[in-house]
């Protein structure tokens, strides 16, 4: 199952980032990225995310990509975090959760995640000090559909 997520996820590499897409290999963003995951190993989406401006974190205040991950997601311990969760970020202090990625690798001196960069593409990356001071919750993901 992880390794099925994490497959699907680096599927989505290099998928050019377009703010509020979700179409693999046409354009995403972090959440789209997310969401082309959960329809690739979940099924349908649950819920249509609501349209959202690039900062609608700085200038929003609510913690919305958060109540979302707990309405669909089951939160973990961020100690607990293996490949193939889902990671969340808070990317200033006292602002809400907003950025996402998928757990790809969590053995080794750094953690890999795959995630929409915001101006590039869906990419893997190293998960150094910056990200890892910046990450907020984890997330395991429901059932699988059957393939």
């Amino acid at each position: 199952m992880r390794g099925d997520v994490v497959a699907a996820a680096r599927g989505w590499l290099g998928t050019p980032y377009r703010h509020q897409a979700s179409v693999k290999g046409e354009g995403a963003d972090c959440l789209g990225l997310v969401r082309g995951v959960w329809r690739e190993l979940v099924g349908e989406e649950p819920e249509a995310p609501p349209a959202y401006r690039a900062d609608w974190a700085e200038v929003g205040g609510e913690e919305m990509l958060l109540q979302a991950a707990r309405r669909r997601l089951v939160e973990i311990p961020l100690t607990t975090a293996q490949a193939g969760d889902v990671l969340l970020f808070r990317m200033s202090a006292g602002c809400p959760v907003k950025h996402c990625a998928i757990l790809s690798a969590h053995d080794g001196p750094e953690w890999r995640m795959i995630h929409a960069y915001w101006g590039r593409s869906v990419v893997e990356s190293w998960m150094g000090p910056w990200w890892r001071r910046r990450l907020a919750a984890a997330f395991r993901w429901p059932v699988m559909k059957e393939t």
